[in-house]
């Protein structure tokens, strides 16, 4: 209807959709309480196997089935209301003439007007963070380098999030991340580094890479002390966090920008954090970061677009709406493992930015579930069946 694109068109920017709880209400509870409200009815004794145990397993399999928490959050998050962008019945927009002149419209501005505009903006940043860069690298160490160094880099990420029409709200600007720190964020898309670098400067952690982007590479590290790796590298965990240390020792070098789930979220939820960012030391300076879908779907799906039909989408899109909140710095306590301590900053920007807190690990995108997670499971159970009961199993 059209009062459902007036709310498309026109809504509080200020305000984060919610996301919308699963098709299923799950019980709440560990394994063992639900196991242990199913025996209520016909105690038995310890160490015995109850049949309707069976029944908890096989309800938790089709729950997981109907609505799996995990593949989900690889694809493109659901509207309650269409865009005028995409949609999955292409039927649907013949409904309605109306709407159908209105999407035709959109197309007509979006490729017609807004695209040229915004590749010649992008073309502008990138041309000047290589030239700017590149300048800034000849100039000889000093605080007049830095100071210039971030001027570009700033003035370049700018002009990129205005060739996207990102439109950015920051809140919380007193806990933006410090030198010598280390910033971590959820992830969503490559775009993360730009509407990040808008507010602020970051030195980048990755692989080097040829072409284009490793042109960009070798031209930022000139001017700034990003860290680079080889494939090689890479590969050695040892000698990344060694690298990473020492960048972070160095009170004067930019704070290291982070995303801990290793792999893009469609921004409903927040994934497993791998514990080796958190093993580096220092303070973590979490930042929860949440798009609005409605003016364009930020998440990249690389397993269904290359990156250059996903800049196209962006780019073709009505604009990048986001907020973005900067949390207090957080570090390890004495009791914690950098395994907790990641869970705990993980749950902090799932809690601040409105997402799903999820324990799984995003590498399941492109990988099956590890084995060690159904021993564990199985291992919860036989733990049950041993200690279930009463004194005789505490003996």
């Amino acid at each position: 209807s059209f009062e459902s694109v007036r709310r498309v068109l026109n809504p509080d920017l200020t305000r984060v959709p919610v996301c919308p709880p699963g098709i299923i209400e799950r019980a709440g509870g560990s394994m063992a309480e639900e196991l242990e409200r199913r025996r209520r009815s016909r105690p038995l004794p310890s160490g015995e196997f109850a049949l309707s145990d069976a029944l908890y397993f096989l309800k938790t399999g089709v729950e997981s089935i109907v609505d799996d928490q995990v593949t989900q959050r690889f694809s493109s998050e659901e509207l309650a209301s269409w865009n005028l962008l995409t949609r999955t019945n292409h039927n649907f927009r013949y409904i309605s003439l109306r709407l159908t002149v209105i999407w035709g419209l959109g197309v007509l501005v979006r490729y017609g007007v807004l695209f040229p505009l915004r590749i010649t903006l992008a073309v502008i940043g990138l041309s000047w963070l290589v030239i700017g860069t590149s300048l800034v690298g000849l100039l000889p160490e000093s605080s007049a380098k830095r100071w210039l160094s971030e001027l570009v880099h700033l003035t370049c990420y700018r002009i990129c999030a205005r060739g996207l029409s990102a439109t950015v709200q920051y809140h919380n600007k007193e806990n933006r991340p410090q030198k010598g720190g280390i910033c971590v964020a959820n992830h969503t898309t490559p775009i993360d580094v730009v509407i990040l670098a808008n507010d602020g400067c970051y030195a980048m952690v990755g692989q080097i890479h040829g072409g284009l982007l490793g042109v960009i590479q070798r031209s930022m590290v000139r001017s700034c002390p990003h860290v680079w790796f080889e494939r090689s590298e890479m590969r050695d965990r040892h000698a990344v966090t060694s690298r990473l240390r020492a960048h972070v020792a160095a009170r004067t070098k930019l704070p290291i920008l982070i995303f801990p789930e290793g792999t893009c979220i469609n921004n409903t939820s927040v994934m497993m954090f791998k514990k080796g960012s958190f093993e580096i030391g220092g303070t973590i300076h979490p930042v929860a970061i949440k798009y609005d879908p409605r003016f364009g779907d930020a998440f990249w799906n690389s397993s269904k677009y290359n990156m250059v039909s996903y800049l196209l989408r962006m780019m073709t899109s009505w604009a990048i709406v986001v907020n973005v909140w900067y949390l207090p710095p957080m570090t390890i306590q004495e009791d914690e493992d950098a395994a907790q301590f990641a869970s705990r900053v993980k749950s902090a920007i799932a809690d601040q930015g409105g997402l799903l807190d999820l324990a799984w690990d995003g590498g399941l995108k492109r990988a099956k579930v590890k084995e060690s997670f159904r021993e564990e499971q199985q291992k919860m159970y036989s733990c049950f069946i041993v200690g279930h009961g009463g004194p005789e199993s505490s003996a």
